[in-house]
Parts: C-alpha cells; structure tokens; sequence
C-alpha cells in the first residue's frame, strides 16, 4: 500500500458521511479533477483502505431496538479455546461485533434483539452454547447517547 497523503484523507472523510457521494461531487469538495480523484478512489478500494460500502440502517425501523453489550469469560486463553469460541460467535446472526479483550472479560459482544424476550431467545438458542464459557454478564443499553461508524482522520 502506498502511502496516504491529505488528499486521500479528505476523500475518506467525505466518503465516510456519504458513501454514494457521485465522484464529481467528491472530486469538488476535495479540489481534484474527477478523473484523479476516481483513481485515488480505486486506489484506496484496490489497497482495501476502503474495505465496503454499506446501507447503515435504523435499528428501530427494522424492529432491533434493544442492543445489549454481553461481557463473557472463557474457561482459559489457549489458541485453541479461542479459536473455537470465535469460530462459533462469528455464526450467530444477532452478534454485531466481537472483541477481543484486556481487563476482567475475555470477550465483549454487541448484539442487537427486538426486546428483552428476544435476547432470551438468542441467550438460550446461542449464547448459553458458546464452547469454553464460564461467566456471562449482560448489559442493556437504556438510550444510545453519540453512535457513528467514521473513524477520525
């Protein structure tokens, strides 16, 4: 990958508030020609600096308005153990993000249900089944305060 100049990092920021930006449109706010600025484009998508485009839905318009952060410790930290818990985790629908962490947990997933009968639902159809579990603490966000998915430039 070569590397990124500011160009490219106003190209970024812009695409980031609007993925479907038309290329001259992009190409203006950045004060390039539209034909440099497709090619910085490609080049990013090329290097995978770009790595999607995606519709960001309303959660509540698609009737997923609870999200739940579940704390989860493994029964130890061997590549094994963790391979096959992330292996598993990664095949369950509601599981938006699964991290890996430092501190008191081991994992921290978001997922998102329809409401708190639901979560029952994922907890005892998925959750419970997670290989290599030996504590799991849920946390149900009341209100989602700040939420965005552009990273700072």
């Amino acid at each position: 990958m070569s590397r990124m100049d500011a160009l490219d990092l106003k190209i970024l920021t812009w695409l980031q508030k609007d993925g479907r930006m038309p290329n001259a449109e992009l190409a203006d706010r950045v004060a390039l020609s539209a034909s440099a600025c497709h090619r910085r484009v490609q080049r990013l998508e090329k290097d995978k600096v770009i790595r999607a485009y995606v519709a960001l839905l309303d959660p509540r318009k698609v009737d997923r308005r609870t999200t739940v952060f579940v704390e989860i410790t493994l029964t130890g930290q061997s590549e094994e153990i963790l391979g096959v818990f992330e292996k598993q985790v990664a095949l369950i629908p509601d599981v938006l993000e699964c991290h890996l962490m430092a501190g008191s947990a081991d994992y921290l997933l978001k997922v998102v249900a329809k409401d708190t009968d639901d979560f029952a639902r994922i907890h005892k159809q998925y959750l419970a089944r997670l290989p290599g579990v030996v504590q799991m603490q849920s946390s149900f966000a009341l209100r989602t305060v700040f939420k965005t998915t552009a990273l700072p430039l």
